[in-house]
């Protein structure tokens, strides 16, 4: 495996960790300094699995950099993916919670690097620091209002589930750049899993998006061009 990869460093600076991570702004330096004391941070290369389904919860995982997807299994064995979460967002937090093995696999999209905390050290700072509870009933608000909106669009045609997936990926993780809203451009099959669209369906709006000028996409970025106009489309 390239050495670039799986690098472990205990060490990590506690204000560049604020910064990218949301869930802990505003918490106490003291109280982030205990719950860091035994972080651990890693790079990982594209489609790495990080959780398996079942496992046991030893640790609370936040992104630092990079996309990766929750993963399930229907009836069939079919793997569908629940969410894709990028930079500053937080996994492996409900098996620390009720103690119960993984319910989803855990996937790397693009070269990703995580910071793990023993769950032990989150489950003290959610105990003694009434912010970060709060921030996790947010999180968890946050999550249950995005499968609500999916939810809604189950029915809706081809064009509005692929138009509110990449919003939805663009509201959680775009950059407003030059000309509009950026994301990383990610496999065709990830935003068809999303979406539970088949590949060819997804590639055929995306292409009709791009015509009409309210995309644009090269190897790496998909821009929003017209956020406005592409909401008008689901709504």
């Amino acid at each position: 495996m390239d050495e670039r990869y799986n690098y472990r460093d205990s060490d990590i600076d506690l204000q560049e960790l604020i910064e990218i991570i949301p869930f802990f702004k505003g918490i106490p330096e003291d109280s982030l300094q205990l719950v860091t004391a035994h972080v651990v941070t890693r790079n990982h290369p594209p489609n790495q699995v990080i959780l398996l389904e079942n496992d046991w919860g030893g640790s609370v995982y936040f992104i630092l950099d990079g996309w990766v997807k929750i993963r399930t299994y229907n009836a069939d064995g079919k793997d569908i993916t629940l969410n894709i979460i990028g930079k500053g967002e937080i996994f492996g937090e409900m098996a620390a919670l009720d103690e119960v093995p993984r319910s989803t696999d855990v996937i790397t999209l693009v070269p990703t690097k995580i910071c793990s905390i023993p769950s032990q050290d989150f489950l003290n700072l959610i105990h003694t620091e009434p912010l970060a509870g709060v921030r996790l009933a947010q999180l968890m608000a946050t999550r249950l209002r995005q499968v609500n909106r999916r939810l809604r669009l189950r029915e809706a045609d081809s064009m509005a589930r692929v138009v509110d997936t990449i919003i939805f990926l663009a509201e959680g993780q775009g950059i407003q750049g030059k000309n509009g809203l950026e994301l990383p451009n990610l496999p065709h099959r990830e935003i068809s899993s999303l979406s539970g669209l088949a590949r060819e369906t997804v590639t055929r709006v995306l292409t009709k998006l791009e015509k009409r000028g309210l995309i644009h996409r090269d190897q790496n970025t998909m821009c929003l061009l017209d956020v406005q106009a592409l909401e008008r489309m689901i709504n």
